[in-house]
């Protein structure tokens, strides 16, 4: 088997045995021994002539009558090139081997005879090996393809028929002892399992009730509720003309750049006119020729805006200008001290430069857009505070990760970096505080998921963790040969000993802080048995319950949704032939955006029905995917309306509900007291009826497409019988055809005869004669 990557080829040989015999597993393992004997000759320095020699006194050594059946050559040189002429592993080759180089080592016996080989194509075998090994500066070269070899792991050893036939017979034996024991079991399961899952309907069916209520008592309070809307500021840049800044450029009709006021000035048919950093959406410059071009292009009504550019603007049936270019010449005049496009280069430059400064502001206001303030944090001055240290925070302060130590203070925490940088996050400004232990994980975390996002690192975050790694997060495969290496025992006994000792340290840290706050600050511990996989955003992680949340605390970003807030929860693409299906959270407020997590496997989908029924949480499920920005938009259009139809009672699968479960009961007390009327009996009869032609015309297409059943069961003589019938029918159609051929035959000779006499009429009277033989 041979890869290539970025060009660079690798080639790997391994024989498979099916049952070998004591003699092909000798052979074998002497073929391995030539491997380690080539593999230690290959070291910087030697000649590959040298190399191959080795090898074959060692054949001649130990087993010289394999040695007509070795290979011509033991390998090859390998880089771009799959196979380096020049570098064969042979007995010519006076070529030296150098550190780095690397080669593809293939061992081989052909034509080996099988003594124990019964039938024809046993009797003779061939055992072949190979590798792609580095050539080192001491020692023996390194293999890159350590894929095993040996015999236990390349050999397929098959049982005897009589110990398979003894397998099956005990098999047998326990079937049959165990079936009505096992069967017994599985009735009862399968009972306690329909109780479960009634249970779960019913309460599935109170909590729908419910929802609708508590809907609509939610959406009469916000009624009388508005948002006020925040008016955007005016970006003027001078109230009245005696602001204007009487610089000489402007005199001299130039473009002048005021940064007080973040404002271009232009010259617009011999106007200075002024223009606010804002209405620029981008500018550009050129140089043709003699000429440099500046061109200004401005946000105007029908232009395409950025996601976060642009404004809205407050009278859009003015007149605007939407591009202005100005030329000017490189060439200096007779006089001048430099060339007029050098005021052109300067604009561009500094306008470039307020821009930038003036989107970086904005960005920073819109960031601080809600945030709320913060009390101040209460520091205490006794040393015995807890403290836990070499500690990490996501999201980073700065570009590099830095570590810290994360302190509880009287009303909030305090982590400190190396570099002095300081987080504050208060203790009433928490919603869940949530420790993930080191179980199962590279990392362990404390989460703490924020009421009001806070500000650091000039960005708003509402999601704070801190950790520290707890293992190697990546391993050099490359660090040792072998597998049970007393190093790597030894760093497995020591990551065992720090994962202990970190969980220890955390826990005494967690009950130190709940015991300071007096426990209205508690840790929560996900439920790891609870889990499953899902992809909240683009990768697949184990989404884990807490009592109060549903949390991913150890990918980032992370995902914390908060029970108390959802109103629903629906499946969607639940079908028999998916494996996986998707999970939609719609929150109770309903101007907020559902969440959705994909890719959730279909194993998982009674567990979670399970977790959501015990947690109080209504829950439905559909085949189809549905479009939730429509449906939301809907619902906060006309949300009595949507009530009024009957909420959200639209997700529920046809067949289920209030009225399929009437039915159903309904059916129930039908069977304890039956007493059929004539009505019944009529429409029994229809009933009867239509299966009964349903069925026909489903057994006449059977007989056309596959044959009935009782074709199936006729003996020889209705057989022979109804071939006889074929054979009749098929040869009256032959003789029906033949005399209805052989009249049109005798209607086109009786024409073709009229005509011929009346042709022969006009040349001779009598008809030829017939010879006689």
């Amino acid at each position: 088997m041979g890869i290539r990557f970025k060009s660079y080829c690798s080639n790997l040989v391994r024989t498979l045995m099916v049952d070998p015999s004591q003699e092909v597993q000798e052979n074998y393992n002497f073929l391995l021994q030539l491997q380690e004997e080539l593999l230690k000759e290959l070291r910087h320095g030697v000649k590959i002539c040298d190399v191959y020699n080795a090898v074959i006194d060692m054949v001649k050594k130990q087993k010289p009558e394999l040695l007509n059946k070795i290979t011509k050559n033991l390998g090859f040189g390998m880089g771009i090139e799959f196979r380096e002429g020049s570098l064969v592993i042979n007995s010519k080759n006076q070529y030296k081997l150098k550190k780095g180089m690397v080669f593809s080592i293939n061992l081989g016996f052909s034509d080996l005879t099988n003594k124990e080989g019964k039938k024809p194509e046993e009797k003779t075998y061939a055992l072949f090996i190979g590798d792609t090994v580095l050539v080192d500066e001491d020692g023996p070269a390194t293999v890159l393809t350590s894929v095993k070899k040996k015999v236990k792991n390349v050999g397929i050893f098959l049982k005897n028929e009589d110990e398979e036939e003894e397998e099956e017979e005990k098999d047998e034996a326990e079937d049959l002892l165990g079936r009505g024991s096992r069967a017994a079991l599985l009735t009862e399961r399968t009972r306690n399992e329909m109780t479960a899952e009634e249970k779960r309907r019913a309460h599935q069916k109170e909590l729908a009730a419910q929802l609708n209520e508590e809907a609509k008592r939610r959406l009469t309070e916000q009624k009388g509720e508005q948002q006020i809307q925040k008016a955007r500021k005016s970006n003027v840049s001078y109230k009245n003309p005696s602001l204007m800044p009487k610089e000489p450029h402007i005199r001299e009709m130039k473009i002048y750049i005021d940064k007080k006021y973040e404002t271009v000035i232009m010259p617009v048919f011999g106007i200075a006119t002024p223009f606010h950093i804002a209405t620029i959406k981008n500018i550009s410059m050129s140089v043709e020729g003699d000429y440099t071009y500046l061109r200004i292009n401005f946000y105007c009504p029908g232009s395409a805006l950025g996601r976060n550019e642009g404004n809205i603007f407050p009278n859009p049936e003015a007149t605007f200008v939407k591009e202005i270019t100005y030329r000017a010449s490189n060439m200096k005049a007779p006089g001048e001290q430099t060339v007029p496009a050098l005021n052109l280069q300067n604009a561009f430059r500094i306008i470039k430069e307020v821009q930038k400064r003036y989107k970086t502001r904005e960005a920073e206001e819109k960031e601080k857009e809600g945030i709320v303030k913060q009390d101040s944090l209460v520091i205490n001055l006794n040393r015995s505070n807890p403290k836990l240290k070499d500690l990490y925070i996501r999201p980073n302060i700065a570009q590099k990760r830095m570590q810290g130590s994360l302190e509880a203070h009287v009303n909030g925490f305090r982590f400190t970096s190396v570099r002095g940088d300081k987080v504050d996050i208060l203790y009433n400004n928490i919603k869940h505080a949530l420790f993930q232990p080191c179980d199962g994980e590279m990392i362990i975390v404390l989460h703490f998921h924020l009421k009001n996002a806070i500000m650091f690192g000039k960005k708003r975050h509402t999601d704070v963790q801190f950790y520290t790694e707890v293992g190697e997060i990546t391993t050099d495969l490359g660090k040792h040969q072998h597998m049970h290496d007393r190093d790597d025992l030894y760093a497995e006994q020591m990551e065992r000993e720090m994962r202990h000792k970190l969980k220890t340290a955390f826990k005494n840290f967690i009950e130190k802080v709940e015991a300071l706050t007096k426990e209205e600050l508690e840790f929560e511990v996900p439920f790891r048995d609870l889990g499953f996989n899902g992809a909240p955003y683009r990768s697949t992680c184990l989404l884990q319950p807490t009592s109060s949340a549903l949390v991913n605390a150890t990918e980032w970003p992370p995902f914390v949704v908060t029970l108390d807030e959802v109103e629903l929860i629906h499946f969607e693409r639940v079908q028999f032939h998916l494996k996986n299906f998707d999970m939609v959270i719609v929150y109770k407020d309903y101007s907020k955006k559902v969440t959705m997590i994909n890719a959730i496997p279909v194993a998982s989908l009674d567990p979670i029905k399970e977790w959501l029924n015990s947690c109080d949480l209504k829950y439905t499920e559909g085949v189809q995917s549905l479009n939730w920005t429509k449906i939301m938009k809907t619902i906060v259009d006309d949300p009595e309306g949507f009530f009024e139809q009957g909420g959200w009672s639209f997700l529920e699968p046809e067949g289920e509900g209030s009225d399929a479960e009437e039915g159903d009961s309904e059916s129930e007390i039908e069977d304890e007291t039956f007493n059929p009327s004539e009505d019944d009996y009529e429409e029994e009869e229809e009933d009867s009826d239509e299966d009964y032609s349903s069925e026909a015309e489903e057994s006449d297409y059977s007989k056309e497409s596959l044959g009935s059943e009782e074709e199936s069961g006729k003996d020889w003589d209705e057989l022979e019988e109804e071939a006889r019938k074929a054979d009749r029918e098929s040869r009256y159609e032959e003789e029906e055809e033949q005399s209805r051929s052989m009249s049109r035959k005798r209607k086109a000779s009786v024409h073709s005869s009229g005509r011929g006499s009346n042709r022969g009429s006009r040349h001779s009277s009598a008809p030829p004669k017939k010879k006689r033989k």
